[in-house]
């Protein structure tokens, strides 16, 4: 066979169907990140608070400093990632090494040690949180480039978006049921508090809960993070294994759809990520029991669960750009019915948690496909291709959104003169001011930063047709650059992707 048949075939390999295992790997991988992430998401706040005793203003000022350092971890992982090639291939080694360390780090994130006093709790709060940020870019952001380099088909890369949007909802419905379940066993014990011993032993209580189930992650998360290094390889081809920081820069300079994308993202997951760390908050002083966070979290994340399966469908039928655009139209209705519905019509805030949760999905799925499409359009602008780089850029965007999204919900809770636990006052009643506050987080600010995404996206150019068009032109021009080189083309093919 000559060498252009060769290689054009190995080229075409980028648009197979993918193998089950495949799918169900990269679903794996971020099921095992949510362990850590949707933890720390869905209950530090409440630990940081009502377990290790730190006041909500502290730690909103710490979730706004720690989250913008991961964002620029992020930009350190991009950069290292696209300086590695290894006989693993680019990525893998970084799940298969960074495992462990991630989760031990989330470990020690939820186990303040009860003999420091306020100001050392505090200091560690804000080592381990850093050092688990830190951890999680280099082993997510190779995680996440991984998709635009398994393949360069639509329909294909909508199934990984899927499964990991279907991962990381089972991940998180696991989690706030198997931790929801044990504090709401703990919830008799918080009513009869009266007295600084009861509360230390529920804090101790809750303490354990923690423990026992960070521990438990560490091994289940690394099985799934060999599950994904093992399913996942490489079959999109690069003419350089390696590419230059300038011509990093030059690559993110001219991708105008991942500005639009980042733009757009910014404020969507400013409402995400600000209910997240409210959800707690929610059950148990709007709704009066925490241990409905299960529940909430059921229908607002849960409902992943049976969106994610139609996804591919959804955008075969409208498109990402579509889909991205309009989906923000759930999370308003949702967010304004969910601050509207009384607490005694529960079945109406799960109507609207329903709702919301719809577009949450969406949202959370269709970017990171849109995602992998601009690194075809900036390797298509430039001839380099940077999986590395433009994955960091966006989850740069994630990360600050993280960080102001936490720090809106805790600092709300301040704004609106929430009482935390503490010796003097074990059991607080919340002043009317605070329970607007967790509505308004939970509901309106997810609805107005839905409203603004949705006018910022529609200046995005790239739609699947016109991606279609960028990769092919991008492909023909590598094969015709390779074979005019007359070299012997298995030394183009990366070594992950000849395994």
């Amino acid at each position: 066979m000559s060498h252009t048949a060769t290689l054009d075939k190995s080229l075409l390999r980028s648009l197979d169907r993918l193998p089950f295992r495949t799918i169900a790997g990269y679903g794996a991988g971020d099921f095992a990140f949510n362990l850590a992430f949707s933890l720390s998401t869905a209950f530090l706040l409440y630990y940081y608070t009502d377990v290790a005793g730190i006041s909500a203003a502290a730690v909103g000022t710490m979730f706004l400093v720690v989250r913008l350092w991961d964002a620029f971890a992020d930009l350190l992982a991009g950069r290292l990632v696209d300086r590695t090639m290894t006989r693993w291939g680019k990525f893998r080694p970084f799940l298969m090494f960074g495992a462990v360390p991630l989760l031990f780090m989330s470990f020690l994130v939820f186990h303040v040690p009860t003999s420091l006093g306020g100001g050392e709790k505090l200091l560690y709060a804000y080592g381990t949180y850093a050092v688990l940020g830190l951890v999680y870019s280099l082993v997510n952001i190779p995680y996440g480039s991984l998709a635009s380099a398994v393949t360069q088909s639509v329909h294909e890369r909508a199934k990984l978006v899927a499964a990991r949007a279907f991962g990381s909802a089972v991940g998180g419905v696991i989690l706030t049921f198997v931790i929801g379940a044990q504090i709401n066993g703990l919830k008799a014990q918080k009513k009869t508090i009266a007295s600084p011993a009861d509360l230390v032993a529920y804090q101790a209580a809750v303490q354990g809960v923690f423990t026992k189930i960070t521990l438990t992650f560490i091994v289940v998360g690394t099985i799934a993070f060999l599950f994904t290094a093992w399913a996942c390889r490489e079959r999109v081809i690069r003419t350089q294994p390696r590419i230059t920081i300038a011509e990093t820069v030059a690559t993110l300079r001219s991708n105008k759809p991942l500005a639009y994308l980042c733009g757009s993202s910014f404020f969507y997951l400013i409402g995400v990520f600000a209910v997240g760390g409210t959800t707690a908050f929610y059950a148990q002083y709007v709704l009066g029991n925490i241990g409905l966070v299960g529940i909430i979290t059921l229908v607002n994340v849960g409902i992943s669960l049976l969106i994610t399966p139609l996804i591919p469908t959804i955008i075969d039928r409208f498109g990402k750009k579509n889909v991205f655009q309009y989906c923000g139209l759930f999370t308003v209705v949702g967010g304004v019915g969910l601050f509207l519905a009384p607490a005694n019509m529960f079945w109406l805030v799960l109507l609207t948690l329903a709702v919301k949760g719809i577009g949450a999905s969406l949202i959370n799925t269709v970017m990171f496909g849109l995602e992998a499409d601009t690194v075809e359009y900036g390797e298509w602008r430039t001839g380099q291709r940077s999986e590395g780089a433009t994955y960091a850029i966006f989850s740069f965007t994630r990360k600050v959104t993280q960080s102001l999204g936490g720090a809106a919900g805790a600092w709300a809770l301040a704004v609106g003169g929430y009482v935390a636990a503490g010796q003097a006052n074990p059991n607080p009643v919340q002043p009317d001011s605070a329970i607007f506050a967790i509505k308004a987080t939970i509901g309106l600010l997810p609805a107005a930063a839905a409203l603004v995404a949705m006018l910022i996206f529609t200046r995005y150019p790239l739609n699947d047709t016109r991606f279609k068009q960028i990769r092919d032109e991008t492909e023909a021009r590598k094969l015709a650059a390779i074979t005019a080189q007359d070299e012997d083309p298995e030394s183009f093919i990366t070594p992950d992707r000849a395994v």
